[in-house]
Parts: C-alpha cells; sequence; structure tokens
C-alpha cells in the first residue's frame, strides 16, 4: 500500500522574486510545508518527538529539479511521501504538480538527532515501514557535493534573527538564499530558471554568526561552500539554470 500526502498552495508575492518566478527558497518552503504536514499525519512532527524523545528533527540534504519554473499565481499541488528508517538516515521523496502536468520532483534526506547532545538516533525507533510510500518511492540518494577546487572567495553571509526557526538555528530554506545571493542570481537569470538545486546542510549555522563564501562556475553549474571563521564547512550547494520553455502557440 502506497501511504503519500498531498498538499497545496498558491505561490503568492512571498515566494516571489525578480521576473516572477518562485525563488529557490520559496520552492523550498512549500517543500518545507509539504513535509510538516506529513510528519504531522504520522504524528512524527517536531513539537511530538521532541515531548515524546527530547529529539529533533534535522534536514541533511536536499535537492530537487523542475522541467519548468514556478511562477507567481501558480497553484502548486505535492505529493509526498517517506522512504522508511534507514540507521540514522530518513528520505523523504516530492512530486510536484501544477495543474494535472508533473514540473519537477524533489528529494530530501532528514537525521533525528537528541535536542540535548546532537546525537544521532535511529529513525526505525519511530517510523513504521508500513507507513512508506511504497512503489512511488525513488532510488535516488543525495550523496556528498564534491566542490570544484577553483571556488574563489564570495564574501560574508550574515544570519540574523529573520534568519532563524523554531529550533534556534538558521531555516533551511535561508541557506537557498545564501546561496543565490551568493552567486548573484539576478544576473543570471533573465531568459532562465533555476531547474536544480541541492543543498548539504553540513553543521548548524545559527543567529549572530557570520560564514564565509566561496564560489566556482564549472561545466554549467555554480558552486557555494559555506565555512565559519576556523575553516569549518557548515553547508555547501550548487545550481544550474535552463532556458525557460517558450510557450505552445
Amino acid at each position: 500500500m502506497n501511504i503519500f500526502y498531498e498538499y497545496t498552495c498558491k505561490v503568492s508575492a512571498r515566494d516571489t522574486g525578480l521576473y516572477g518566478q518562485c525563488r529557490p527558497s520559496g520552492v523550498l518552503a512549500l517543500l518545507q510545508e509539504a513535509a510538516t504536514g506529513a510528519a504531522c499525519a504520522l504524528h512524527i512532527s517536531g513539537p511530538e518527538l521532541f515531548e515524546q524523545y527530547n529529539a529533533l528533527w534535522m534536514v541533511a540534504r536536499m535537492w530537487y529539479h523542475l522541467d519548468h519554473p514556478i511562477c507567481w499565481g501558480d497553484t502548486v499541488f505535492i505529493r509526498t511521501w517517506h522512504r522508511g528508517g534507514c540507521g540514522a538516515v530518513l528520505y523523504r521523496d516530492f512530486d510536484l504538480f501544477i495543474g494535472d502536468k508533473q514540473v519537477g520532483e524533489a528529494v530530501s534526506s532528514w537525521v533525528l538527532v537528541d535536542a540535548s547532545t546532537r546525537k544521532l538516533l535511529r529513525t526505525s525507533k519511530i517510523i513504521a515501514n508500513d507507513t512508506t510510500g511504497g512503489t512511488l518511492c525513488k532510488s535516488k540518494l543525495l550523496s556528498k557535493l564534491r566542490l570544484p577546487e577553483e571556488l574563489e572567495p564570495a564574501g560574508q553571509r550574515a544570519f540574523h534573527y529573520s534568519d532563524a526557526d523554531i529550533n534556534g538555528h538558521v531555516n533551511n530554506v535561508k541557506y537557498a538564499d545564501a546561496i543565490t545571493d551568493a552567486v548573484h542570481l539576478e544576473s543570471l537569470l533573465p531568459g532562465h530558471y533555476v531547474s536544480e538545486l541541492q543543498i548539504g546542510y553540513l553543521a548548524e549555522c545559527r543567529v549572530g554568526e557570520s560564514i564565509s563564501l566561496s564560489t566556482c562556475n564549472k561545466d554549467g553549474a555554480w558552486y557555494v561552500h559555506g565555512a565559519d571563521e576556523t575553516g569549518v564547512s557548515r553547508f555547501d550547494g550548487w545550481l544550474t539554470l535552463s532556458a525557460i520553455p517558450q510557450k505552445s502557440p
């Protein structure tokens, strides 16, 4: 049996950036809302896990691919499911639709940690394998990014109150803003859209921290790396651009 959760949302001005496109952080926000709703439906939401197990969900990696840009006013329908717990990692898959047309897909990997120690916990202790997406489950795995050696300094990114979530660390969608700002997406977008994005969340970023960024454009992809003042990697990511498909006459 396939168990999935469905979420529908209209893209608003809050999610939209230049040229009427839903920002990458806006796309991640839609996926985050769908994932939160699915977790609540399975009674494994953040507040429930914290109360019962003193545990937190933390996203490890996030990837999405779009065949078509998502724009202001679009009504996006998302279907999501999880693949079951495997050790400390849980995968969650997504399909995205506008109308009856699938426009993209996404995969995220999550870990469960002790809220006090941040030590990894086994997801199988709280998630039943009969609640997975079954035959819907994707096969894509998210491996660690191999960054090019040609990375060059691209300034600093400070995190403030507006970047934090309920757990006290920088919300995962805010990393997409840091990445797209680092590559100056505003100069790359005319006639194009972000068709693929992956982020690796390597260590927590918190309010008051300033992260050093470095970037590189190689083989048609933009890479971004964020590290703290001691050189410890906090996050990395890459994105690709595609030409906006021409509308049929």
